[in-house]
């Protein structure tokens, strides 16, 4: 059975430094350090690219993009900003899905080639390092907002 887990970025300095979860049973699907490792992943994509990345593993039943899109929206805070990246290792499926201003910095190619990148990563059975190194490419990509590059 896949277990469903909800991270959103968050800025560690906050009050609110605990992952969103959307099962109780979530900690039998991630340890303490998978979950700390993926809230920091989330945590610097986020900043150095100023758009907001979250991740919802679980099922996503069918059609797969309809409901990563739908997740994508009621996501909160400005969706134009946001990426979302829905995996469902049952149905063995990655979904991105990016807000308008965000698509400007991600195009489809960069996001194929993180998927890629990631689904590689699955079928070693490295999960959590598929996600991280999917996020490092994607904010790499992204780069820094307009507002914080330096000339």
């Amino acid at each position: 059975m896949t277990r469903a887990l909800e991270l959103e970025s968050h800025d560690t300095a906050t009050t609110q430094t605990a992952a969103a979860r959307t099962d109780e049973g979530v900690d039998t699907v991630f340890s303490f350090r998978e979950l700390a490792r993926l809230d920091e992943a989330l945590t610097m994509s986020s900043r150095e690219t100023g758009l907001r990345f979250t991740l919802y593993v679980g099922e996503l039943g069918t059609p797969t993009r309809a409901r990563a899109e739908e997740l994508h929206a009621f996501s909160g805070g400005n969706t134009s900003e946001a990426v979302l990246i829905a995996i469902s290792p049952g149905q063995r499926v990655v979904e991105v899905v990016t807000g308008a201003a965000a698509a400007r910095r991600l195009p489809d190619r960069a996001c194929a080639l993180a998927v890629l990148s990631m689904t590689t990563a699955f079928a070693g059975g490295d999960l959590v390092g598929g996600v991280v190194n999917g996020l490092r490419q994607l904010s790499d990509q992204a780069g820094r907002p307009s507002a914080l590059r330096h000339h």
